[in-house]
């Protein structure tokens, strides 16, 4: 079995990646290339030196091919659906939760409206599709690329189904549960995730066993990664995360609010809900909400779940067998990167 170069580095990923996302979203024609700027845009990938994100869906699925294959480049169209179908999804997410900067600058529809921002994350989506088709040229067999478009299918749909379950709940005055709360994230967060893996496995392999492996790898690192981001939310410092911990202010209703609810004393339940009201908290009143929150213990539990499912994920990963240390050593420093609970 060939194994990953330990030459191999994320910068080199990352820059193949973007590159096989440029060959779909540069310049057509005069009349159309405007919604290919917006899709430039929202990427990252104008040339104004804009903060792009991570990239770190796509660098989880060329570091899975790569362990087993070794080569990355065969899979960066696989790589670049799943960044652009992670990318379509974030533009629609903007509209909807309203939110006007993304990565501190403005975002697609607050610059452009809302009608071209939503056509643009449709543009995002059909690109993203598009992107698997060059699997064929590769010399992929259809079986597999049928099969990697079904498993994207499945993923955007798990997508929409975890969106409708947020936006539903967001609305609602009434509570959600730690089990709802878990069902959704797992659509939203680690359904992606978990396929972003599992797709570089389905390319660069066809024993099963090592398929499931490697999705349930995804499936654990996709909920520790959210429950971090909610820790972060509330108690991440701005200057090392990047982001402002402002999901109190905004009234988010993540997991340790959630647990919260579930765990407090009557008292304390009270407060939290008359707390959550108000439509512009004062500091005091964010302080006031978090003190709450870490004595019915709801900051334990949820480092203590990110930890569990980020331990399973790392016993999944040693269990497929495949590794080399290099790419082993890879994508546990990207799950260290994004996990600091």
């Amino acid at each position: 079995m060939v194994h990953a170069s330990p030459t191999l580095e994320l910068n080199e990923l990352v820059a193949d990646t973007e590159a096989e996302i440029l060959r779909l979203v540069g310049d057509r024609d005069a009349s159309t290339q405007g919604v290919y700027e917006m899709v430039r845009y929202h990427l990252g990938l104008d040339g104004s030196g804009a903060a792009s994100g991570k990239r770190m869906r796509p660098l989880l699925g060329l570091l899975a091919y790569a362990s087993i294959a070794g080569d990355h480049r065969a899979a960066l169209p696989g790589a670049a659906a799943v960044e652009l179908g992670h990318n379509f999804s974030l533009v629609h997410d903007d509209i909807e939760d309203g939110d006007r900067e993304r990565r501190h600058r403005p975002t697609v529809w607050a610059l452009h409206g809302i009608p071209q921002a939503i056509n643009t994350g449709d543009m995002l989506f059909s690109l993203s599709r598009m992107a698997l088709h060059r699997l064929t040229d590769l010399g992929f067999s259809d079986g597999k690329v049928l099969r990697l478009m079904r498993l994207y299918d499945e993923t955007c749909v798990a997508l929409c189904e975890g969106q409708y379950i947020d936006i539903a709940t967001s609305g609602s005055d009434g509570d959600i549960s730690v089990e709802l709360y878990f069902d959704m994230i797992g659509r939203k967060t680690a359904a992606l995730i978990a396929a972003s893996i599992e797709a570089g496995a389905i390319l660069a392999t066809d024993d099963e066993s090592v398929i499931r492996r490697y999705r349930a790898f995804g499936w654990a690192l996709g909920l520790a990664f959210q429950l971090n981001d909610d820790l972060l939310g509330i108690w991440g410092q701005e200057q090392a995360t990047g982001k402002e911990p402002t999901d109190l202010r905004r009234r988010k209703k993540t997991l340790p609010m959630i647990y919260a609810l579930e765990h407090a004393g009557p008292q304390d339940r009270s407060r939290l809900r008359e707390l959550y009201r108000g439509d512009d908290p004062t500091e005091a009143e964010v302080t006031e909400i978090a003190t709450i929150l870490e004595r019915v213990g709801a900051r334990d539990y949820t480092r203590d779940q990110a930890r569990r499912y980020r331990d399973e994920a790392l016993a999944e990963l040693d269990a497929a067998g495949v590794l080399d240390g290099a790419a082993r050593e890879r994508l546990e420093g990207i799950m260290l990167s994004v996990i600091s609970a």
